[in-house]
């Protein structure tokens, strides 16, 4: 099977806790945190070791949260390969209501880049990205990291003949529409899909339509965008498919994680050389999986494969 490598430049130590009410003004008593190691690609890569395939996850680790984050990792079985910042590895807080089950986030920004650490992180991915392999940026970019870094990436990963998949948001994901060079896959949630359109894209042939458009433009081959609790509708330049996500009857908990969830899922099949239905199919699954786990929880295996036959595809 193809190696999988994820690449993490903006990682961080996920809290999450939970509290009767939140009320501005007096000290508000939580629960005990749980903490997990976070950020799009090392959850990719959590999510690929939860169901049963392996990867390596190139993180960004810096002072002395990013040691706490290295420990995280180590504990769980990911084998990383650390690239040494300046500055402090973020931390990231979830606070679930209990009175009414809300959930408010509070991601802290990162440190900021130099543009010669941007570089060297460029050359060590360079080294890093094996021949035939899947490399997947995922996350968002710490602050002072250009545009363009995913463009200077993919002319690497192209050099090793490695498929490459995006993950991403902001600026970075305006800059590869409108600056095209054939990524792989390019997933993206709904609420970007409509800022890129510059519209509402209410029904999944309007999300069926943008996605193919991305593809005709050259963005990408592949074109997957999540459609929240309705599932993810994907195109690429013959088909356009929709699987719903199976969670019915199910207690919903938290939307957190779930799209590093389908990520890894669907890089996993591709890995094991699943058809492109098979991979959106098992990602959605894993996605539904994701929503049933607490805070920062990832989808769990056996709950994957359970709702995986409940995933229905259709063509649109």
């Amino acid at each position: 099977m193809p190696d999988i490598l994820t690449i993490t430049l903006n990682p961080t130590v996920d809290m999450s806790t939970r509290v009767e009410q939140l009320v501005p003004g007096p000290k508000l008593r939580c629960d005990a945190p749980e903490v997990d190691p976070g950020g799009g690609g090392l959850n990719v890569s959590r999510a690929i070791r939860i169901l049963g395939g392996a990867s390596r996850a190139f993180a960004a680790i810096g002072g002395g949260t990013g040691q706490r984050l290295a420990e995280l990792l180590r504990e769980e079985g990911v084998d990383l390969l650390p690239f040494r910042i300046t500055g402090e590895t973020r931390q990231s807080l979830a606070v679930t209501e209990e009175a009414t089950g809300r959930q408010y986030r509070f991601v802290l920004p990162g440190p900021e880049w130099s543009r010669e650490q941007a570089d060297r992180a460029l050359a060590e991915l360079g080294a890093t990205v094996r021949r035939g392999s899947i490399a997947v940026l995922s996350g968002s970019q710490p602050p002072g990291v250009a545009d363009d870094f995913v463009r200077r990436l993919a002319a690497r990963t192209r050099v090793r003949q490695a498929l490459l998949v995006a993950d991403t948001s902001g600026p970075p994901l305006r800059y590869l529409a409108d600056n095209p060079i054939g990524l792989h896959s390019l997933r993206m949630d709904a609420a970007e899909a409509e800022a890129l359109a510059g519209h509402p894209l209410p029904e999944r042939r309007d999300t069926a339509d943008f996605a193919a458009s991305l593809v005709r433009a050259g963005v990408a081959q592949v074109v997957i965008i999540s459609r929240g609790a309705d599932g993810s509708t994907l195109a690429d330049g013959e088909r356009r498919l929709h699987c719903s996500r199976s969670v019915e009857g199910e207690q919903v908990r938290s939307s957190i994680g779930a799209g590093d969830s389908f990520v890894g899922a669907y890089v996993l099949a591709l890995s094991r050389g699943a058809e492109l239905a098979e991979a959106l199919r098992l990602g959605v699954a894993a996605a539904s999986a994701a929503v049933l786990t607490d805070a920062t929880e990832l989808c769990r295996r056996e709950d994957t494969e359970r709702l995986l036959p409940g995933c229905e595809m259709a063509e649109l």
